[in-house]
């Protein structure tokens, strides 16, 4: 097996001898960990030739060694570091690695999904279907990628995204969802949260304040918020962000820019009214904010036609405009994408090249491929189909297994369902009891602005097929009656959706 060469450094003008320097180097990479116990040393005529001296010298430093326990020879077999290493007697300081210079509060995070225990079904998760993506296609574009551009694909990289990329973009951008975009104002990203992350570094400051729903997107406020911008939540209701609340806190508070989800907005699935967005896009002018539009999965509307974004509208000048590929492929190939007002986008594009020169132009020029000879339109439309399936598969199982025990609108689009638990419900104790059926929930708070606890849950009809999710409410439905705390209500589940506590 190929080893990466040992690097050591050696004074040949120290006072102490070059086996004895070696010797100590060594034995210092094994105290701190950097050499692992058991793990091989070069054979002495390699480790002679990499640091070019003697062989007897570095025979000498191995002899050091074992004298001192730290390694152990094997004959015809080499050198190995010592296992277990009882005779090691020095250790190093444990603040050896701890600089001394002041750091600033650590980010708060969102709170973490733990892993499913294996066979445990995760009805909660939104996340497209790995085993659909077509992997063949993929790796089919990427290789007449690397074949037919390889040489511009390995070189430097417009910050911005591959051209063609860009270009496909537009015409999709502005096919599907009337967007005025042009591959100069659109700008390729590694994923969404790099998009919102430059965006908010471009547009915000210390004491900046920034209107965001209610219940929303956790990583999003975290990045807004590293800015030095005040959050401030706005409620909702089923038709999206309260654009008369939002008028009544500008009546009293100027704000620099307005983020939502106003498609399917992120986690109630609610789509935005077209008055309101009208609305909404009038404010920005007259008050001088900005709106951040997140639309991650546009693609995937089952009821009627899904609603312009307000980039496409009259007011669209204070919209800057970001997107995801990752719910049309898979979220390990989560390319995200801004589109800007020609100004805001030259300011955005001079701080890419700034924090992030390279984009990645193989994978961006792979999926221009895909874009090019139709297949991601094709499994657009197929996602489409078995995404809207699979809604109708979950509606169907929780009234069946369930009942009354959620209250729920079917949502015209998205990739999960926002469902309000029944009063005599302790939501906590489901989750509890769910994970010991084998079934992973999550609950409403982990989306609420301010972390309250909320009788919602959100669960994810795209990452399970038929039989899976149908299992999965089963189990839910085992693990309800150790969650009752009172008399259940008698009411079913219904296609509206409750006001919010």
């Amino acid at each position: 097996m190929r080893r990466w060469e040992l690097t050591i450094a050696l004074d040949p003008k120290h006072e102490l001898p070059i086996f004895l320097q070696l010797a100590n180097a060594i034995a210092g990479d094994i105290r701190s960990g950097r050499l692992k116990a058991g793990e091989p040393l070069p054979g002495t005529r390699e480790l002679a030739q990499q640091l070019s001296i003697n062989r007897n010298t570095v025979v000498a430093g191995y002899e050091e060694l074992v004298a001192e326990g730290l390694v152990s020879t094997r004959v015809g077999g080499g050198t190995f570091v010592a296992t277990p290493m009882h005779t090691v007697t020095h250790t190093v300081a444990p603040t050896s690695d701890t600089p001394t210079y002041p750091l600033a509060a650590p980010a708060s995070a969102a709170p973490s999904v733990v892993a499913p225990a294996p066979g445990t079904l995760f009805i909660a998760n939104g996340l497209p279907d790995t085993r659909l993506f077509p992997a063949a296609a993929l790796t089919r574009a990427f290789r007449r990628a690397i074949a037919q551009r390889g040489h511009s694909l390995l070189g430097y990289a417009d910050p911005c995204g591959h051209r063609r990329l860009r270009e496909e973009l537009a015409n999709m951008l502005g096919s599907t969802r009337g967007l005025p975009a042009t591959p100069d104002c659109l700008m390729v990203t590694r994923s969404l949260e790099q998009a919102i992350d430059l965006v908010a570094r471009m547009l915000l400051r210390p004491g900046d304040v920034v209107a965001v729903e209610a219940f929303g997107y956790p990583p999003a406020w975290n990045m807004l918020s590293l800015t030095g911008a005040t959050l401030i939540p706005v409620p909702l209701d089923e038709n999206g962000l309260d654009v008369e609340a939002l008028e009544a806190l500008l009546s009293r508070q100027s704000i620099r820019a307005v983020f939502l989800t106003p498609h399917h907005q992120f986690p109630t699935t609610s789509v935005m009214s077209q008055q309101r967005r009208a609305r909404l896009a009038q404010l920005a002018l007259s008050h001088g904010f900005a709106i951040i539009e997140d639309d991650y999965d546009h693609e995937f509307h089952y009821a009627g036609k899904p609603v312009l974004p307000i980039a496409s509208g009259p007011g669209r000048a204070n919209v800057i405009y970001i997107g995801s590929l990752a719910n049309l492929l898979a979220p390990g190939i989560s390319t995200g994408f801004v589109l800007a007002p020609p100004s805001v986008f030259t300011q955005l594009a001079s701080l890419r090249a700034t924090s992030d020169a390279r984009s990645d132009v193989a994978m961006e020029s792979a999926i221009a491929e895909l874009f090019e000879d139709g297949e991601l339109l094709r499994h657009v439309r197929r996602m489409r189909r078995v995404y809207g399936t699979r809604r109708d598969a979950l509606v169907d199982a929780l009234t069946r297994h369930l009942g009354g025990a959620l209250r729920f609108r079917i949502p015209e689009g998205g990739m999960g369902l926002w469902a309000r638990v029944d009063d005599s419900i302790d939501l906590s104790a489901w989750i509890r009891e769910g994970a010991r059926h084998g079934v992973q929930l999550l609950h409403g708070k982990r989306y609420d602005f301010q972390q309250r606890e909320q009788p919602y849950t959100r669960l994810g009809f795209s990452y399970l097929d038929e039989k899976e999710i149908d299992e999965a409410v089963r189990r839910m439905a085992h693990a309800l009656p150790k969650a009752r705390k009172l008399a259940p209500h008698p009411f079913r589940a219904t296609p509206t959706l409750q006001g919010r506590a």
